[in-house]
């Protein structure tokens, strides 16, 4: 079956924003539900969003909707992994309270996790939809990072780790015919890699120059890839580096130029919005040299 990449149109925003905002109303009813009624009474309350959802995604499938399908099968694995707490905080199955997210032992919560993304990947069998691998991806890093680690340097290792690999297979998916799916797998290489650097780099003058550099980096890296979504989180990066700067130079004390060193931001930013010019310069530079991208997956019809 061919895998196609939504492409961004007025009805695709308005399916996502509406499927969305239904997931939305869905999860708020059931936290409702909650003060309302008992245990067993609220897992059977929760069977009514968890089968309209399904349904209608399938409905959805079979008319040819597929992006509109995708997004309300998407909001029914988040449906599941609520009704799966639900019914094992009835069987008295309860995760407890945690003093840290990689703290202790949680195998309910990793029970409700994997069936979440064995869930995920099931649809995404079915639907092609690559939205869903956001739960696969998030769920087999939440799941690795907890069994292996408690919280700390250790963890954000483990994450560096998991970020690196997520890197690689990302890079395998783009030169094959799954590449649709591939934007997701460098995503969250560059959201894992942005949380670990940041764990370690977030204090001093030197650390700021590390985020810096690393956002230079990942600017490059996505002209590497041929995926913006490293230069969006690079140019974030040099963004919250310049903010500390200018926030430091600015309560650093008296200037000769302005006793209250107002003009610093307008200085930096100025910098900054430069430095970009000059990388989009390079990387276009680079594509004219005649290094050809991957070719663009299919647009889905509507």
């Amino acid at each position: 079956m061919e895998i196609r990449k939504p492409i961004w149109t007025s009805a695709s925003v308005l399916f996502y924003t509406g499927a969305l905002t239904v997931l939305g109303a869905a999860t708020g009813s059931l936290g409702y539900l909650s003060i309302h009624y008992g245990k067993g009474a609220l897992a059977a309350w929760a069977l009514l969003p968890l089968c309209t959802l399904l349904a209608v995604a399938f409905g959805l499938r079979r008319r040819g909707r597929w992006i509109a399908g995708g997004v309300f099968a998407f909001a029914w694995v988040q449906v599941w992994a609520v009704f799966l707490g639900i019914l094992f905080r009835w069987w008295g199955w309860n995760p407890g309270a945690q003093h840290s997210a990689f703290g202790g032992w949680h195998w309910v919560l990793w029970e409700i996790v994997l069936l979440a993304v064995a869930a995920a990947i099931v649809l995404l069998r079915l639907f092609r939809f690559p939205f869903l691998m956001l739960y696969v991806l998030a769920g087999g890093w939440f799941v690795v990072t907890d069994v292996v680690s408690g919280g700390g340097t250790w963890t954000a290792v483990v994450t560096l780790v998991i970020a690196i690999v997520y890197l690689l297979v990302g890079v395998a998916v783009d030169r094959g015919p799954r590449r649709a799916y591939g934007f997701w797998w460098h995503l969250a290489a560059a959201l894992l890699l942005s949380g670990a650097f940041l764990f370690w780099w977030h204090s001093s003058e030197s650390d700021w120059s590390l985020v810096a550099t690393a956002s230079v980096l990942f600017i490059l890296l996505a002209g590497a890839t041929w995926r913006s979504s490293w230069a969006v989180l690079g140019i974030l990066g040099a963004f919250a580096a310049a903010t500390h700067w200018t926030g430091e130079w600015v309560a650093s004390g008296f200037s000769v130029f302005a006793p209250d060193r107002t003009w610093v931001p307008f200085v930096v930013y100025a910098v900054v919005g430069f430095f970009f010019v000059v990388l989009g310069l390079y990387l276009d530079w680079r594509r004219r040299r005649g290094e050809p991208a991957p070719p663009p997956p299919t647009p889905a019809a509507q």
